[in-house]
């Protein structure tokens, strides 16, 4: 009778061959410790994406501002001169008269009385209630002469007009080259709903380029 020794029968396999169990337990171990590697994104695509972004957002502000805040119109015309020469751009403001009055001094555009198809762009002198005045192209004003120092001495005229009370909710425009301009001397005060911008900037050309006062 054979009788194996303790010893012999914990090595019922030969030194050199692998163990079944313990094999299973080492591939085990490798298959937890070689997690599946997690895929980078493409940095050129995420670079393309943030520039279609930021693309469309800069339209869509554009079409915002230009729909409901400024809006550039070429000036046609002479009549104010010396500020605003024929030809030039500039933007105006369409949205600041819904929160802000319109005041003197203001240079504004508006739709022509006799023909709202066409825009003039003109100083606003007197507002509603004002009395108004022209003495050989002096302006009183409620009693007072105006200092008009946006209007040169080779721009200015000798016209004359009797008083009026501008009526309500109109205002009387004129341009700042009195001897050439076709303004409220000629087509009368112009009506509230016919003002649509204020004149704010002239960006061509850069000659001129600045605020509009």
């Amino acid at each position: 009778m054979l009788i194996l020794k303790e010893q012999e029968k914990m090595e019922a396999f030969p030194p050199n061959f692998p163990d079944p169990d313990r094999s299973a337990a080492a591939e085990a171990e490798l298959n937890q410790a070689a997690p599946v590697p997690t895929p980078v994104p493409s940095r050129k695509a995420g670079g393309v994406g943030l520039w279609l972004r930021d693309l469309l957002v800069s339209a869509a502000a554009s079409i915002f501002i230009i729909t409901f805040l400024y809006q550039p119109v070429r000036v046609e015309g002479t009549s104010m001169l010396p500020r605003l020469e024929d030809q030039d751009r500039l933007f105006i403001n369409k949205f600041v008269y819904h929160i802000a009055s319109i005041e003197r001094s203001d240079v504004v555009v508006f739709h022509y009385p006799r023909d709202p198809e066409k825009s003039y762009i003109k100083r606003v002198i007197a507002l509603p209630g004002d009395r108004l005045w022209i003495d050989h192209g002096v302006v009183w004003l409620n009693g007072k002469p105006q200092i008009e120092m946006y209007v040169p001495e080779k721009y200015r005229d000798i016209r004359s007009m009797a008083e009026i009370v501008v009526p309500e909710d109109t205002y009387f425009m004129m341009g700042d080259h009195r001897s050439i301009s076709s303004d409220s001397r000629e087509f009368g005060p112009v009506e509230r709903s016919l003002v649509y911008g204020k004149a704010v900037f002239v960006y061509w050309p850069t000659r001129d380029a600045g605020v509009v006062r």
